[in-house]
């Protein structure tokens, strides 16, 4: 994912889409494997969105397609294509009629929302009509969370589907020194589950929740006994 925008990276504005993109994703079974987030900078955008499209089956972008000057992805996404901008007659055809049934003018600004890199197709929003836009392996959003997640949402049924990964999360009442070495033997021997330590408060005291994480349940279970085996081990000491 590349999160888009100079108001993410001051503080502004806190992202709600990473999080978002990431439940989506672990439901499907796609695997997000990086988040960059960079700001309004047309080579930037560009030469972040070639780095990963060539390096990820799936790359979505988030921000900076809306009616004002400094909505510049469409612009940056055609430059990493080597395409030129185009008014895209689907997008102008959709924002016309919203526009014209508020009786509200298609201004120039308005109009910019419809441009797209050529040969681009549209990504459905429900929520305001404004499309965003989907070229080859690269998929261009919003940066308004609800218009977002309503985008991310059109494309669910055309994405690829794969195994989703299970997850146990398991109490534990032991600081991660006293744990460290047990759990990583119980990885080392379960190269098939994805062991994390995660150390919590919950405003009284710390503790640790482990999750156990696997596309096979049967390894899942297996790691989780391990778990649950070493926990009593070290409650009995």
């Amino acid at each position: 994912m590349l999160a888009i925008g100079d108001e993410l990276l001051s503080g502004r504005t806190k992202d709600k889409n990473i999080g978002h993109l990431a439940e989506v994703m672990t439901v499907a079974g796609i695997d997000l494997k990086e988040v960059r987030i960079i700001g309004d900078e047309p080579h930037m955008i560009a030469d972040t969105v070639n780095t990963l499209r060539r390096s990820y089956d799936l790359v979505f972008t988030s921000g900076g397609i809306g009616p004002t000057h400094d909505d510049i992805t469409a612009d940056a996404i055609a430059a990493a294509f080597g395409l030129p901008v185009i008014e895209h007659p689907e997008a102008i055809a959709r924002l016309g009629s919203h526009y014209a049934a508020r009786e509200m003018e298609f201004t120039p600004a308005r109009r910019r929302m419809t441009r797209t890199p050529e040969g681009a197709s549209l990504i459905d929003n429900p929520v305001s009509v404004a499309p965003g836009f989907r070229i080859d392996n690269v998929f261009v959003m919003a940066g308004v969370p609800s218009v977002f997640q309503a985008m991310l949402a059109s494309l669910a049924d055309t994405l690829p589907v794969g195994t989703p990964l299970k997850s146990r999360t398991i109490p534990c009442l032991f600081g991660e020194g006293d744990i460290g070495d047990p759990l990583s033997a119980i990885a080392r021997a379960h190269p098939d589950v994805v062991i994390g330590s995660y150390p919590k408060f919950d405003g009284t005291g710390y503790f640790n929740e482990i999750v156990v994480r696997s596309r096979d349940e049967a390894a899942l279970d297996d790691a989780a006994s391990a778990v649950d085996a070493m926990l009593a081990a070290q409650a009995s000491r």
